[in-house]
């Protein structure tokens, strides 16, 4: 037999004497083909080994052993290694069997088994990273392997190989695939590995050592001045970013806006004009109408609070007053009976009797915060609020005066109040941010009427319209909706409380179907719960007789990027119950401006564009095709309202930027809200967000900042005057962003690439921690894939957005915290990560 070591890659080159090649062999011993396979046998089998200069050693073909080795002194050959063994890091060699080798050194016998360790690399963002598997025996404590493990890490790793490992994990005695000789199906072992199947009791990740190719960190240029940007958009022929809804002062809507500038005289109007044309319909779980509401009987049951504020709550105009009810008429009525008496109401969500210990403290605080002189809430709730339970979360003995409505007297109004200036304060609107901010806003009557208007003009509001509405009706637009529009307007609302979707889930859908609703709106959570709840059983619903080609129009209210693949999953589903595909849509509203867009009935419909990830990260704009790598669709927010101005302006100069650049989205409209009543921990900062003016260009406008960011982009669609529409497109909010590597990042961004790694991942949610990322994530399924999370989520995060997670966090589903709207609420987990109250079934802090 003849042999030599060849080149491992490419042409099978004679290596030379001190060279470590693959072993090939020349004999009549060895096989000559592997059976059917003509490629590989031709690789294997018939290698021809050549010289430097290329010229065959010999006219007889080799076979290559697969073996790695040399050929030494006296014709002997070593073999150090198998060819399946080789990964190549960073440029450099290193050899399975050698860091096995150095693995089994670190006193092995205590805590694992000799030979059941399995090294392989997997590809992660451009280069091979080492992985090591070892069985754990089982006598072995957490700790000790622990120990164990940062101890191979240090020894393999820095001081004989110098090589990063990414991967230690440690599996359940005798879990390892198997090869047919009875070693460690490597390449098995690896799939598994991938595929989240390998079932690790423990895992330490090592990305911060091993990953040194990440892009360098962004530096920030000296910013380029506003002046500077209009001239560079007027060079390049770009618009500045600026689009407005339809003008309101040449829509003529029968003077009634002129009439009436305050809602308590249009509900005056109508208990005379049209006493009994029902304005509301309240629907209970079943679907039947639980209580009814006329002009005149919301007008009679307003004078009643009206009277008991002042006879028994010994209120003065101006005072303010909580209304903690649960969704329903009674919330409404006490609305008008505040603007009869001529107090401030603030609507507060009334504290869930099974969770006091967490939602009576927000109640508490909305009340003092508002400086609220009385509550007016129903029976149940006043002993509620009274209770044992109820002391052990707050003071119950700093209560303002507590009033329940259940039995008033019927006594007549003197006079309703009347406002002497449409600035007056009609309403407080209080909400909590979804980065933990109590924020109220202040709404004046001139804009109470201005954005009940708008919606009236937006979405052909009349008397003879039926709308479905399943929205909480605490704070901002789903509070116009359910509380002032149907009185500004006159249609009728039905009303559809989404807790009762807890206990039938197709509550709103048959209702809409029932009442061949063409208007409806409901919230992102209302939409999830229907996805989820009815994905099954759309033929029950349609043998039941639901029909909803009735739609013209659905609209999630919203304050974020909208959520395509949701709104998506939903028309698809409900397709077949005659939902048509272009009903859906998308509001966008914030603390400044509760209504900035809103689709309407009029107009074209949303339009999607694809925009590259990676630059957004650097606040940049680029379109790109569908479908491209690292793009991200973003479907535009309705249409802006009628009255409302739009332009984009720049975080930091505060100059006009152009079409399709990314900025701050200011507004400018009667209806923004006319200030903070107070940002609960933060006056200072907010003072500019209603009385922002460009630093050049157009410096007299007042805006208000909206904190999101978005950009403008003219389409070449018409819109309903025939000019060419433009379309205002939400990316994100600024509190919420996470600034990493001198770039901006969207955390929703980071959790969708999170929940596409492995199919246990229900939810996700991330924020950083001393300038580590950490990310939480809910596990459906069984508790032994917990740990095969943790090397999914680094690799996919990395992979993608070039980041190192620091902290990997699995939890229970449902531990991540929702607000009503269906936002996560970010900060509250952060605080609960921070304060060890996440009851985590594993955390796992990269190295």
């Amino acid at each position: 037999a003849r042999m030599c070591v060849v080149k491992v890659d490419g042409t099978p080159y004679l290596c030379k004497a001190d060279e470590v090649g693959e072993i090939c062999v020349n004999s009549g011993a060895t096989g000559t083909a592997y059976f059917g396979l003509l490629g590989i046998t031709k690789n294997v089998f018939e290698a021809i080994p050549v010289t430097a200069a290329g010229m065959p050693v010999s006219d007889q073909p080799f076979t290559r052993t697969g073996l790695l080795g040399f050929v030494g002194p006296d014709y002997l050959v070593f073999v150090v290694g198998k060819l399946d063994g080789l990964m190549t890091v960073s440029g450099r060699r290193h050899n399975a069997d050698d860091v096995v080798a150095t693995a089994l050194a670190v006193e092995p016998m205590k805590f694992v088994y000799r030979g059941r360790i399995a090294v392989f690399s997997v590809p992660v963002l451009h280069d091979d990273r080492i992985v090591l598997v070892a069985e754990q025996r089982p006598d072995a404590s957490e700790e000790d392997s622990f120990q164990w493990m940062s101890r191979v890490l240090q020894v393999v790793i820095d001081s004989i190989h110098q090589v990063g490992v990414y991967c230690l994990a440690l599996v359940p005695a005798n879990t390892l695939p198997k090869a047919p000789l009875g070693g460690i199906h490597i390449s098995e072992t690896k799939q598994r590995f991938l595929e989240g199947a390998l079932h690790p009791c423990n895992v330490l990740m090592c990305p911060h050592t091993c990953v040194t190719n990440l892009p360098k960190p962004r530096q920030k240029q000296p910013d380029v001045g506003p002046a500077s940007m209009i001239v560079g958009n007027l060079v390049a022929g770009k618009r500045i970013a600026q689009a407005s809804g339809r003008d309101v002062s040449q829509l003529e809507d029968n003077d009634q806006a002129r009439k009436f500038l305050y809602l308590a005289d249009v509900l005056q109007w109508r208990a005379q004009t049209t006493p009994d044309h029902p304005l509301f319909l309240l629907l209970n779980s079943k679907g039947t109408v639980a209580s009814t509401a006329s002009c005149i009987q919301l007008h009679k049951r307003a004078e009643r609070v009206a009277v008991a504020l002042i006879e028994k709550g010994r209120l003065n105009v101006g005072d303010h007053v909580a209304l903690v009810y649960p969704p329903g008429v009674d919330l409404i009525a006490t609305f008008y009976g505040c603007l009869y008496a001529g107090c401030v109401p603030i609507t507060v969500r009334p504290p869930h009797p099974q969770n006091l210990a967490t939602t009576l403290p927000t109640v508490k605080m909305i009340v003092e915060v508002s400086k609220s002189a009385c509550i007016l809430t129903t029976q149940a709730i006043m002993k509620l609020l009274r209770s044992k339970e109820a002391a052990a979360a707050v003071d119950i003995k700093t209560w303002p005066t507590i009033l329940d409505t259940d039995d008033m007297p019927k006594k007549k109004l003197a006079n309703v109040f009347r406002p002497t200036s449409p600035d007056m304060l009609a309403y407080l609107d209080f909400s909590v941010s979804t980065t933990g901010i109590l924020a109220g806003v202040k709404m004046s009557h001139a804009a109470t009427s201005a954005l009940c208007r708008s919606i009236k003009l937006q979405c052909e509001l009349y008397p003879s319209r039926q709308i479905a509405i399943c929205l909480d009706p605490y704070c901002g637009l789903g509070f116009a909706l359910w509380c002032l529009c149907s009185v500004y307007s006159g249609h009728q609302s039905i009303l559809v409380p989404p807790l009762e979707l807890e206990s039938n889930v197709s509550l709103w859908l048959s209702a809409v179907s029932q009442y061949k609703v063409r208007v409806t709106f409901c919230s992102y959570s209302v939409m999830e719960i229907c996805t989820k709840g009815l994905g099954t059983q759309t033929d029950v619903l349609r043998m039941k007789g639901v029909n909803l080609s009735c739609v013209r129009t659905c609209m999630v209210v919203a304050e974020e990027r909208p959520r395509i693949t949701l709104t998506q999953s939903f028309s698809k589903l409900f397709k077949d119950l005659g939902l048509s595909a272009r009903a859906v849509s998308t509001t966008f509203g914030c603390r400044v401006n509760v209504a900035i867009c809103l689709q309407g009935t009029a107009g074209p419909d949303p339009t999607t564009v694809y925009v590259d990830m990676r630059a957004l990260r650097h606040d940049r704009v680029r379109l790109v095709e569908r479908g491209s790598p690292h793009s991200l669709p973003l479907m535009e927010s309705g249409k802006i309202l009628p009255g409302v101005k739009v332009i984009i302006a720049h975080t930091e100069t505060k100059g006009p930027l152009g079409d399709s650049h990314l900025g701050e989205i200011w507004v400018s409209s009667p209806h923004n809200a006319t200030g903070y009543y107070t940002v609960y921990g933060e006056e200072a900062l907010h003072a500019d967000h209603f009385t922002a003016r460009l630093s050049f260009g157009d410096t007299q406008t007042m805006w208000a900042r909206t904190g999101y960011l978005g950009f403008l982009r003219r389409t070449e669609l018409t819109d309903a005057s025939g000019e060419r529409h433009d379309a205002l497109y939400v990316v994100g909010s600024l509190d919420e962003t996470l600034e990493l590597r001198g770039m901006r990042y969207h955390p929703i961004d980071i959790e969708t690439s999170v929940i596409r790694a492995h199919k246990s991942i229900a939810e996700c949610a991330v924020f950083t921690w001393t300038n580590l990322l950490v990310v939480v994530v809910e596990l459906e399924g069984s508790e032994q894939e917990a740990l095969d999370l943790v090397a999914l989520v680094t690799n996919v995060v990395l992979e993608e957005h070039y980041l190192i997670v620091g902290v990997v966090v699995i939890v229970d589903p449902g531990v991540i915290p929702i607000n009503s709207r269906g936002e996560k609420q970010r900060m509250h987990l952060r605080d609960g990560f921070l304060a060890d109250q996440l009851d985590p079934i594993y955390v796992a802090y990269n190295m």
